[in-house]
């Protein structure tokens, strides 16, 4: 597979990273209700996002309501807002860079430049990756430590989410086409520092008195 070809499957896969990044950042699907002990039948479905919290009745009626105030958030939720925002932020401009250096397009025509820029475009998606799965391990941990804790009345106790799911997804998709731009990021131009000399047919061989 070609250059051209390894941009375009990095493209995709980083379209599809940062729309798992967005879906996490949107859909208040961190936490849900875990019908545990007690807490085996119930008429409402608790779920938990960045953003909000909602509850879902038996009927599939759905009211959610904004968190208050950012100061009194967790810091688990404050510093995965922070996290996902900034990865979502940084894939898409990721892509953009990576659409000005690829070989399929024509923004930029110097071809010893458009390495370099594939190269950032790499890192940006390869930190983008590590900044949503670092969020979505810290809140699935958290889950699961609640879970497993006596301590924490059975009405209390969460489960792990779609989103966890997605954002440990989307990250593995932007680690992926970073590691892929990283790679294949190379100039095309030799790496040699020698230069090769060429000599016309018609060159004068030095004049040289055989006996």
């Amino acid at each position: 597979m070609g250059s051209a070809g390894i941009h375009v499957v990095c493209v995709a896969l980083g379209v599809l990273g940062l729309i798992g990044v967005i879906v996490c950042l949107a859909v208040p699907l961190w936490k849900v209700s875990s019908y545990v002990g007690s807490n085996i039948l119930t008429a409402q479905n608790q779920q938990e996002g960045l953003w909000m919290e909602c509850v879902v009745q038996s009927t599939g009626q759905q009211q959610c309501k904004n968190y208050d105030s950012l100061l009194v958030l967790p810091t688990e939720i404050q510093a995965s807002r922070a996290m996902t925002i900034i990865s979502c932020m940084l894939g898409g401009l990721s892509l953009l860079i990576l659409f000005c250096g690829a070989d399929f397009t024509t923004c930029v025509q110097n071809e010893d430049v458009k390495p370099k820029i594939s190269l950032a475009a790499g890192v940006g998606m390869l930190l983008a990756g590590l900044l949503v799965i670092i969020p979505v391990s810290w809140s699935a941990n958290s889950t699961v430590r609640d879970f497993n804790n006596p301590l924490v009345a059975a009405s209390m106790k969460r489960e792990m989410g779609a989103c966890i799911y997605i954002g440990w997804a989307s990250g593995v998709l932007l680690l992926l086409a970073g590691g892929l731009l990283c790679c294949f990021s190379r100039s095309k131009s030799s790496g040699s520092g020698g230069t090769a000399k060429y000599y016309s047919n018609n060159a004068s061989a030095p004049n040289t008195n055989y006996v």
